[in-house]
């Protein structure tokens, strides 16, 4: 999503202290919070072709949005006309928890959720500073060119962040810092600014194939390659219709998104909990119970999601996705009165789902 672009100003001749400037603008950013900041050029185009090759295979599924805007995704210069520089940030988010995310994947009457989903919209969060940090390099050199990005417009972020110096795309496609792993959001500020780059990070997964071994779905076809279609994070974020039968066993009791990758991968041993405060969860969806989320009505939905990432499944596949994480939890009482509670639902997607979660009760007792 873009915050301002200041007009007219594209064409601005950068002051001779750019490598001056670029110290100050890592300095600004991590007072606003971001834990590096990273400078590149906007050259993309082993990217670019690696795309176009993900895309022709359609490991994007559903994701169409990938094909827009022809080749602005991965021309930043074709995206905001003037663009020279690309500056990354990136902010971690992974939040304080009294339980081990792994401790609730082995609870299957409990719900997971993708960790970083669970506190304010980051979207909001990093938007704000990234237009605290453009206003703090105008106030020190004027009006310049700039449009600032976060996650939603066609912008090859991970590739970017990767020649900014803030990591390495792993073998799971996230983007991987050495120093603190991978639980980070990012985003970016696109200028006419003709500032000093950064020297690009390099791969270090080596012969580890953790990612690959403990995907639920087998969504990483290879290292380096994923196909969306299997992933959990798409099947129950991306996909609108009905998930297919052959992934719900293996979704488990993750209803938004899905965190294995990462939390089996060795490199985020270095990870550390943010001190950001918006993204500490919230109405205690780190430790809720299934049967909890499944009764919210439609409204008390709406309102404990608000700001929240969730909102963007709405809450026919909010209800979708824990049917299937109830088909997979133990057979109980309080499982089958939920279940039987939406199982004439007006929702025909999520009737089917509730019948299939039921039947997966009915055949263990059989």
């Amino acid at each position: 999503m873009h915050i301002r672009h200041q007009k007219d100003a594209m064409n601005r001749p950068l002051p001779d202290d750019s490598a001056e400037l670029a110290t100050k603008i890592r300095a600004w950013g991590a007072e606003l919070g971001f834990q590096q900041i990273g400078i590149t050029g906007i050259d993309l185009q082993t990217a670019e072709q690696q795309l176009q090759d993900w895309l022709a295979k359609q490991l994007h599924g559903e994701m169409d949005y990938m094909h827009r805007h022809g080749s602005k995704r991965s021309h930043p210069e074709e995206l905001v006309p003037g663009t020279l520089r690309v500056i990354s940030a990136r902010m971690d988010y992974l939040p304080k928890e009294s339980d081990d995310p792994k401790t609730i994947l082995e609870q299957p009457e409990r719900a997971y959720i993708s960790r970083y989903a669970l506190g304010r919209d980051y979207h909001k969060v990093l938007r704000k500073r990234l237009q605290q940090l453009a206003d703090k390099i105008s106030k020190e050199i004027g009006d310049f060119g700039y449009r600032a990005f976060v996650d939603s417009a066609p912008v090859l972020e991970k590739p970017l962040a990767r020649n900014a110096g803030l990591g390495w795309v792993g073998k799971h496609t996230n983007l991987i810092n050495k120093e603190t792993g991978s639980w980070f959001f990012l985003g970016e500020l696109l200028t006419n600014l003709p500032l000093p780059v950064d020297t690009p990070a390099s791969e270090h997964c080596g012969s580890c194939t953790a990612c690959i071994e403990v995907c639920p779905t087998d969504a990483i076809i290879a290292p380096f390659k994923l196909d969306a279609r299997r992933c959990i994070s798409y099947l129950t974020i991306e996909l609108k219709g009905s998930i297919p039968e052959e992934f719900r066993a293996a979704i488990g009791n993750r209803i938004y998104g899905c965190d294995d990758c990462q939390l089996f991968c060795p490199w985020n041993k270095f990870a550390e909990p943010t001190g950001e405060k918006d993204f500490a969860p919230r109405h205690n969806l780190d430790t809720a119970q299934l049967t909890e989320l499944f009764n919210w009505t439609e409204t008390e939905w709406l309102e404990r999601t608000a700001g929240s990432p969730i909102r963007r499944v709405g809450y026919e596949r909010w209800l979708r996705n824990i049917a299937v994480a109830l088909g997979n939890a133990p057979t109980q009482p309080d499982v089958l009165t939920a279940l039987e509670h939406r199982a004439l639902h007006d929702s025909a997607l999520v009737r089917e789902h509730v019948a299939w979660a039921l039947s997966q009760h009915h055949t263990e007792h059989e």
